[in-house]
């Protein structure tokens, strides 16, 4: 892609928006230590500004950040990056109360990171622990779980049958540089 074309929402929606990522973003390992905000030498190519540091692609084509695989989330920002919606490494429950970076809402577009828990834990704050997707369409989840090892678009169906992603807490859409 162009540096034009980057902030353009994809036009596709589900499987085949997944196909035209570049490779770097449809080859990513799952990893659970590699998450947003996690440091040397853990993640050795996270953030080195600190907590307000984008994540994702430095520049165009650069994806060194997913080298060594990603969690949900650090995968959903690196796909937002790729579109000129920079993110900083916000762990789940920091997304979900964030108003900064991101807003809420209630109709999903392209490109607004979805939120799924199995359910409130008591002592924990809201979206704790919560699986970060990005809805690419109608019924179509991008997402990097453990279960499936590599990423994978899945309907809202196959979230819901699974317990540890059965309730939809929310989408949350990245206001990125140019306020979308």
């Amino acid at each position: 892609m162009t540096r034009e074309t980057r902030s353009q929402i994809p036009a596709p929606s589900g499987p085949t928006a997944f196909g035209q990522l570049p490779a770097e973003l449809r080859k990513v390992t799952y990893s659970g230590a590699r998450h947003p905000g996690a440091g040397t030498p853990e993640c050795p190519s996270s953030a080195p500004d600190g907590p307000t540091a984008a994540i994702g692609p430095a520049a165009p084509g650069d994806f060194t950040a997913l080298s060594g695989g990603a969690n949900c989330q650090r995968y959903a920002y690196a796909v937002l990056g790729h579109f000129g919606l920079p993110m900083p490494p916000l762990r789940s429950a920091e997304l979900w109360a964030d108003r900064r970076a991101t807003r809420r809402t209630d109709r999903p577009r392209p490109l607004d990171l979805v939120l799924f828990d199995g359910g409130p834990v008591a002592g924990r704050p809201e979206g704790y622990g919560a699986h970060v997707g990005v809805h690419l369409g109608p019924d179509q989840v991008l997402h990097l779980c453990r279960e499936v090892g590599r990423p994978a678009v899945w309907r809202y169906a196959d979230f819901a049958a699974r317990a540890r992603y059965a309730r939809l807490l929310g989408f949350k859409r990245a206001v990125g540089p140019e306020g979308r």
